[in-house]
């Protein structure tokens, strides 16, 4: 699978029906192996029954015993040739899957890189593992047709023509019945696309309220509503279940009738054979290869039933997949036909936000300070280009630069960002492998120096998922610490100490202003300690800056931004404030 792990291609999501041919032309020369083993092996189970009516006219009735250990050997190389094909059929399929699978997997995951923030916006999380865990081995498994679906209708074709040389009658009998079959199992197949659509979505949504009960079990615990949660999900649930009831009743009939339909249809032809023997009309080896051809073919009928069956449950999939891959990121990169050409200030530029009046000027550190948080978050939005807007970069706009650029240089550390399973060595450092000294500065700046003193193992210790087993404030600095391990060039983040305690918060301030010093830096936060640090404050009231300048010139001039930072008290303890600070520095 060294292709697919190297670059899956661009997927065909115009349509199901696309998607799953796009799969299979992006490894022609497997699926066309798979094919062509696949048809060979399917048509060598039918020369089995020839072989051995010969072997009974020509050597075992007449007693010709040259004659019958010629046919008896020619009978064992056919076996041994077709279990040889067998093996590379089935070897050739699995490749194909796996590729497949590999494909789909890798094209979901590189959308949702795509997608990045408008991701939770617009596909849930029980979706994205739906499709994950679920449709990619479904859509895998529809690409069996390409293999031994192509042989059954060479078979077909192959039983037929046998037949005809034996009578004109069995042969019109297997032309006939084979497609009666398949136009019998139909209307159960397109029943069967409708409820496997629906348990699809259900199954969607449970894994999302799944998600959603596991990452918030301790907030629900504190409010006391897990069971409430768990009664909606117990529900959900039940519903999922009647639901799979419907697709497992449908599923059961088709695969009923692919094997009990196939064995009728042997029963018919060899009856109606035997009786053609008994008249006369065929040969008793003849009655033997008839026999065989029509046992042989319930093979290839059972795999058209099969065939059926995976197409109807991969289309419903791929449909899937497609929506998925249609969604659009809220700020897509080449939007305009200039934005690729267009790259990132050379130097280090000013960053506006019209929307607020907020100017990010190079090498400070800059505070907003919001009567209400989402307001100063939704311009942190704008600047780091997670939201569609208006903001520049120097004389560009940023919606006109490559996005990749700005990811390059620009960086947002939301409070909430995912913290990934792994070592703290590896959740803080990214996706670059960072020198102990820049890892122990990183920590030293966040003041967490005690996470790593107080886990057994140090930068090695194991940390869970989203951070499970640390405190919300422990979360907070380690977040911290990866966003100024990562020393962008312009760091905006949001809240970066609303988790932790005024002497951990008045420590971070000092250490953040010293470290991030000649880089440019954007806080949000209301908090006192923090904005007495900052080189510029902006006091925003409705999303709109109505004050700009130091934290003590605000204190003195603008009585809103005073209540604001005093949680309601008229007035400031500042130079209780600027002791607390300094004594935390040091």
């Amino acid at each position: 699978m060294t292709d697919t792990a190297r670059e899956p291609g661009v997927p065909d999501h115009r349509s199901a029906g696309r998607y799953l041919w796009w799969l299979v032309t992006s490894q022609r020369g497997r699926v066309a192996a798979g094919a062509s083993y696949g048809s060979l092996w399917m048509t060598g189970l039918m020369l089995p029954p020839y072989v051995l009516s010969r072997a009974i006219d020509e050597g075992l009735a007449p007693g010709r015993m040259p004659a019958l250990i010629g046919w008896t050997a020619v009978l064992l190389a056919v076996g041994v040739l077709n279990a040889w094909l067998g093996i590379m059929r089935h070897r050739t399929m699995t490749r194909v899957r796996m590729d497949a699978t590999f494909r789909t997997v890798r094209a979901i995951v590189a959308h949702t890189l795509r997608l990045g923030a408008a991701l939770p916006r617009k596909a849930t999380a029980g979706e994205v593992v739906t499709i994950g865990i679920g449709d990619v081995g479904v859509i895998s498994q529809t690409l069996t047709m390409t293999g031994p679906g192509v042989g059954a209708v060479l078979a077909y074709v192959v039983v037929a023509v046998l037949l005809l040389a034996v009578s004109p009658l069995l042969a019109v009998v297997v032309l006939l019945g084979v497609p009666l079959l398949a136009v019998l199992v139909g209307p159960l197949l397109g029943r069967l696309q409708g409820v496997e659509t629906r348990y699809r979505e259900r199954q969607s949504g449970l894994a999302a309220r799944l998600t959603d009960l596991v990452g918030g079990l301790r907030v629900l615990g504190g409010l006391g509503g897990k069971e409430v949660f768990a009664d909606r999900y117990r529900r959900e649930s039940q519903a999922l279940r009647s639901e799979g009831y419907r697709v497992g009743s449908v599923t059961s009939w088709i695969q009923a009738l692919g094997v009990g339909l196939p064995t009728l249809f042997l029963a018919a032809v060899t009856w109606l054979a035997a009786r053609m023997a008994a008249q006369g009309t065929i040969t008793v080896g003849e009655l033997v290869a008839v026999y065989g051809y029509a046992a042989a073919l319930v093979v290839p009928v059972s795999f058209f039933i099969e065939g059926g069956y995976d197409l109807t449950r991969g289309l419903v999939a791929a449909r899937r997949v497609v929506r998925f891959l249609d969604l659009e990121p809220d700020s897509a990169d080449g939007r305009r036909t200039a934005a690729a050409a267009q790259d990132a200030p050379e130097a280090a530029s000013v960053l506006r936000d019209p929307a607020s009046g907020v100017e990010v000027v190079p090498g400070l550190l800059t505070a907003l300070a919001a009567t209400r948080p989402a307001e100063s978050a939704a311009v942190v939005d704008r600047l780091g280009r997670f939201a569609d807007s208006a903001a520049t970069w120097g004389a560009l706009r940023l919606d006109e630069i490559a996005l990749s650029r700005i990811r390059d240089r620009i960086l947002v550390a939301d409070n909430e960002a995912d913290l990934f399973a792994g070592t703290l060595r590896e959740v803080v450092g990214g996706r670059q492998d960072r020198t102990e000294e820049a890892i122990d500065r990183a920590v030293r700046a966040a003041l967490a120096e005690d996470i790593v003193r107080g886990l057994p193992d140090g930068l090695d210790s194991v940390v869970e998922a989203q951070g499970r087993n640390l405190s919300g404030g422990q979360r907070q600095r380690l977040r911290l610490v990866r966003a100024l391990l990562a020393d962008p060039e312009v760091l905006l983040a949001v809240e970066p100490t609303s988790a932790v305690d005024a002497h951990t918060e008045a420590g971070i301030a000092a250490r953040l202003h010293s470290a991030r010093a000649g880089r440019t830096t954007v806080v949000t936060s209301t908090s006192p300690l923090l904005l007495d640090r900052a080189d510029l404050v902006y006091f925003l009231v409705d999303g709109k800056v109505t004050a700009a300048g130091s934290h003590r010139e605000l204190l003195a001039g603008q009585p809103g931004y005073r209540r604001l930072v005093s949680r309601g008290e008229d007035g400031t303890e500042g130079g209780a404030e600027v002791a607390v600070t300094e004594e935390a520095a040091r």
